[in-house]
């Protein structure tokens, strides 16, 4: 038994309505006939050609991804390029693509709800909430008791896939803290909002060297203890890719979906000469 692409679509954006995405963002269909049959869903979190060709071996109808492959214009699909070649592959294939990004992320379980969840905090509402609900971007709440920050990394390291760079922390291994903001995915801009809920941390990815030192001096200015927790972009959300699972099926148990376990995350080493070593 199998439904159509447009079924499938009617479910994605029940599920995450497009209207919670942000204003800068793209998702939806990326491509692919609406008539076509979806038998098999690959879910990931970034669309490579490995991804692709996962996708194609497991005989996948349709590649659910969280992030826009087309999220910036483009001129060209022409298959020398990055876009054009993934998208050519994907045509040639008769694999459709869609994507369910910010917008998947301001749901009630949305990516930063899941991580919030897996840290088990309590009392979490949205960093950034839409119209004052209980949807929108990030996460802030209290850890069922306090920890030290050494812990709450380890917790994370626990929590998270593997990755190169591991789980990086700007502040004192013994600090306690208590209240824990946290963006799923790239949150530097929401650095000052996460000092400004009174968290006394805020965990999230990708920080810029420049934007996280401003944040820890504007802490400082205002005497308050804040640290810093950067995990990798990938792992944050691919924890969540199981909880869009299970809801798809419980939605569309006629179709299969599959959680694609290709690790995208961009890097495969770290070398490192420890603090204080010579």
């Amino acid at each position: 038994m199998s439904t159509s692409l447009r079924q499938a679509i009617n479910v994605f954006e029940k599920l995450w309505p497009t209207n919670l995405a942000e204003e800068w963002d793209v998702v939806g269909l990326v491509s692919g006939s609406l008539s076509k049959d979806i038998k098999s869903v690959l879910l990931t979190v970034d669309v490579t050609t490995e991804v692709v060709e996962h996708a194609k071996q497991v005989g996948a109808d349709l590649i659910f991804a969280h992030h826009p492959l087309l999220l910036k214009g483009v001129t060209s699909v022409a298959e020398s390029n990055a876009k054009g070649s993934v998208i050519s592959e994907l045509i040639r294939a008769d694999i459709a693509l869609y994507s369910a990004h910010t917008n998947a992320d301001s749901v009630e379980s949305g990516t930063s709800a899941v991580l919030a969840t897996l840290l088990g905090l309590q009392k979490s509402k949205p960093l950034v909430a839409i119209a004052e609900s209980s949807l929108g971007i990030g996460q802030v709440g209290s850890l069922a008791k306090p920890m030290s920050l050494g812990d709450l990394a380890s917790l994370l390291n626990d929590i998270l896939p593997p990755t190169a760079t591991g789980v990086r922390v700007a502040g004192e291994f013994e600090r306690q803290v208590s209240t824990v903001a946290l963006c799923a995915g790239a949150g530097d801009s929401y650095l000052e909002l996460a000092l400004d809920a009174g968290a006394d941390v805020y965990i999230t990815s990708d920080l810029r060297h420049h934007r996280a030192q401003e944040t820890l001096e504007l802490a400082k200015a205002r005497g308050v203890d804040f640290a810093l927790i950067d995990i990798s972009h990938w792992a944050a959300e691919f924890v969540w890719l199981e909880t869009a699972r299970k809801e798809l099926q419980e939605q569309m148990p006629q179709v299969s979906f599959e959680v694609c376990d290709i690790r995208t995350d961009v890097f495969e080493f770290l070398m490192n000469k420890p603090k204080g070593s010579k």
